[in-house]
């Protein structure tokens, strides 16, 4: 089962029974059963009861012995917190489960909820940023989120210190949805204990994990890919050249979604992510209304002109496919660049500006006599 990569995926059936719900825990739950595995034994023994049953003798052809499903009784308990915590559970397929979400391919199976359910039927816009954000993102960051509210849109974010907490704070009275990435009853970091709190009753929070999990630092990725596959856009307000907002960024592309940035200063680091995606092709913000310009955009017919048209700046999406076709080919061994462009049947001059790019960003060396290399 480990390091097998499953494309395999059906409609979900909905679970009618509470046995059923057990059932599906407990295969999501068990060692080795990732979201397409638990996706592709369902499909393939038509229930998650029957999966589990099948479970042992799968995992003893794949190699692994003494495999132990997880237990019933753990299950059993997850239900009984997530009903203390007044947390309602959706599982994929059912009538609660957001649709934006049910466009990823790795969307989560199951997802512990406490709050109001309604928010997810909006127009949903993720607003992500630095933890250790300035004066000025932490006010921007509200204030779009406080506009974008009173335009009927709801916020994502991540519940962490700075920006995602402005965010969450400026959307509470026009709808937020937090997306946890320990468990939906755990509260990360402690010093958001009253805005988590006020979120339960005004907003939503989510969670794919376990009652009762903290989080660790292989959970945050994980999280980011909801929040962006909850949203039509990301908005990315302040970050670092490398961050975890970039990574949500990314997420954002891979998901089909619209990524926008506020720019900041050159001279502070916190910008510098945001800078680089706008460079790259995100829509600049200024404000709530740039934002809702952006994701409402429809294509339009204009006069047909037999003016010489300049060609359009690549997308973002289609710069980072670039950034990623040109990384795959080069390595430490160096090669000429029109080396480069043959092998990628691409024009020299329309390499130009990614090279440019990925040597600015210490990715590739350009050595003399027009050589390149991969950095490692």
């Amino acid at each position: 089962m480990a390091g097998i990569q499953y494309s395999f995926r059906s409609p979900p059936l909905l679970p009618t029974t509470e046995e059923d719900i057990v059932s599906r825990l407990r295969l999501l739950r068990s060692r080795r059963v990732g979201i397409a595995t638990y996706r592709r034994l369902i499909a393939e023994h038509g229930t998650a009861a029957a999966a589990l049953e099948a479970l042992p003798e799968i995992a003893k052809a794949s190699g692994v012995s003494d495999y132990v499903i997880y237990p019933i009784e753990r299950a059993h308990a997850e239900l009984a917190a997530g009903r203390k915590a007044g947390a309602q559970l959706i599982i994929e397929g059912g009538p609660d489960y957001p649709a934006t979400l049910s466009d990823i391919s790795d969307s989560p199976p199951i997802l512990w909820a406490i709050g109001s359910l309604a928010l997810l039927e909006r127009p949903m816009v993720a607003l992500v940023g630095a933890r250790n954000a300035s004066s000025l993102g932490t006010r921007m960051a509200k204030k779009l989120a406080e506009e974008l509210g009173s335009e009927g849109i709801t916020v994502v974010s991540g519940l962490a210190r700075g920006i995602d907490a402005a965010a969450h704070l400026g959307a509470l009275s026009g709808g937020t949805v937090a997306v946890q990435a320990g468990g939906v009853d755990v509260i990360y970091p402690a010093e958001n204990a009253k805005l988590a709190s006020d979120i339960a009753k005004k907003g939503l929070r989510l969670s794919e994990m376990p009652m009762g999990l903290q989080p660790q630092a292989r959970h945050f990725p994980a999280r980011n890919r909801i929040i962006s596959g909850l949203a039509q856009a990301v908005v990315v307000v302040e970050a670092a050249a490398k961050s975890g907002s970039l990574i949500t960024a990314r997420n954002a592309l891979d998901q089909g979604r619209d990524v926008l940035a506020v720019p900041g200063h050159p001279f502070d680091a916190r910008a510098w992510g945001c800078n680089m995606l706008i460079r790259d092709g995100a829509t600049l913000v200024r404000n709530a209304r740039d934002v809702i310009e952006a994701i409402n955009t429809t294509p339009r017919i204009t006069e047909i002109s037999t003016s010489p048209v300049p060609a359009p700046k690549p997308s973002l999406r289609e710069t980072a496919a670039l950034h990623s076709q040109i990384l795959a080919r080069l390595g430490p061994s160096p090669v000429a660049e029109d080396q480069l462009a043959r092998d990628m049947r691409a024009q020299a001059s329309d390499l130009a500006p990614a090279l440019i790019d990925l040597e600015l960003d210490g990715k590739i060396l350009r050595q003399a006599g027009g050589l390149l290399s991969r950095l490692t």
